[in-house]
């Protein structure tokens, strides 16, 4: 058996700090007494539930219940296990029964190897009571999910999806209610392999959510509480759909150029007209985010920029590691829907359009060699 993860501070709290943001607890288990959100909560005249009532309810430990046990579903979920979390994956039938014959398996260059049981259901097993569901599944997979979800989502029941585009956010609020949904953006680089490891492949671990309609909330801050108790980086923000854009003017870029262009971002810097390409791109989806109420920083892109231009770069969207393995890729929710948008701005959309064609022939040739 692997050794567990080790959290530099699950010895204790020694160089953990006691607050957050605004003077929120940074531990979970200190907003029964010190958030001061709980107290409005309660004047309010409102019954504690969900992640609230998780909360306020003597200490009871926050159920999360992730819905995926691949790379990211995998490893978010065993850094919340290690914060204390009672949670559950949600998987297809071989996933479970490899889960529940091996355990969950993780190895990370930040915390090493880690291999523990887990509860792994079905889809027909999902029963209500959840406090949180993360959503980690690929785009194409959205409706699938909702379905599976379904069950579990009750009156107080918070749903994070960390999928690619913004598409989803108003599918989900349509199936679930406004209230229901947040918005969510991770940040890691991680693969799921041949014998159901998950690998983390670099430091990444961060997760930044927050409420759709702006600013902050109990729940919101307290999941990211726990999180950061688990070891990732964790952050709850009250802008988080600047934060969705901003994910997707750089995904977009890098997505379009490597999947066009089939190669890294380095590779394309050191063809001639390869830099100025990206930086048009970049540039373009900027525009459409800036036309959407978000601008990008100056920050933003001077970093892309360089990014973009360094010949060393090796750089992919994992959209290119998935075609060229010959898998499904996430043509419509990102190259669609910037192609959309671009044409709702008033922007040249030739770029966008070629990206996405290009895409959606993949998609032909796969389905013709690949027949059901």
């Amino acid at each position: 058996m692997s050794a567990a993860f080790h959290h530099p501070n699950s010895e204790g709290d020694a160089g953990m700090p006691q607050a957050g943001p605004d003077g929120c607890p940074a531990r979970p288990d200190l907003w029964r007494t010190q958030h001061p959100c709980i107290a409005e909560y309660r004047s309010a005249g409102r019954e504690p539930h969900g992640i609230i009532g998780a909360l306020t309810d003597g200490g009871r430990v926050m159920r999360v219940l992730v819905l995926g046990a691949g790379a990211l579903g995998g490893y978010f979920g065993a850094r919340l296990l290690e914060a204390g979390a009672e949670l559950a994956f949600l998987v297809r039938p071989r996933r479970q029964q490899q889960l529940q014959r091996d355990g969950l398996t993780i190895q990370c260059p930040v915390f090493g190897a880690w291999r523990r049981p887990v509860t792994a259901l079905l889809a027909t097993e999902v029963r209500p009571g959840w406090d949180v569901v993360l959503l980690t599944c690929k785009a194409y997979d959205l409706q699938d999910a909702i379905d599976a979800i379904r069950p579990a989502v009750g009156p107080g029941t918070a749903i994070l999806p960390v999928l690619n585009g913004l598409g989803h956010i108003d599918t989900l609020r349509a199936a679930f209610g406004e209230a229901a949904v947040l918005g969510g953006v991770a940040k890691i680089r991680a693969t799921l392999d041949s014998t159901g490891t998950v690998r983390n492949l670099s430091d990444w671990r961060s997760l930044t959510l927050g409420e759709l309609d702006g600013g902050l909330s109990p729940r919101v801050e307290a999941f990211a509480a726990l999180a950061r108790q688990g070891g990732l980086l964790a952050e709850a923000v009250p802008d988080i759909r600047r934060v969705l854009w901003a994910k997707l003017v750089h995904l977009g870029t890098v997505a379009a150029g490597t999947v066009l262009l089939r190669g890294s971002t380095g590779q394309i810097a050191r063809a001639p007209g390869g830099t100025a390409f990206m930086h048009t791109l970049l540039e373009r989806n900027a525009a459409i985010a800036a036309h959407r109420g978000h601008p990008m920083t100056m920050a933003f892109l001077d970093e892309y920029r360089a990014l973009l231009a360094d010949p060393a770069g090796r750089y992919t969207a994992s959209m290119l590691r998935d075609l060229e393995a010959g898998h499904r890729v996430e043509a419509d929710p990102i190259l669609g829907f910037l192609l959309e948008e671009a044409g709702a701005a008033g922007l040249d959309t030739t770029l966008h359009a070629l990206a996405y064609l290009h895409a959606k022939t993949y998609e032909q040739r796969r389905a013709e060699e690949n027949p059901a």
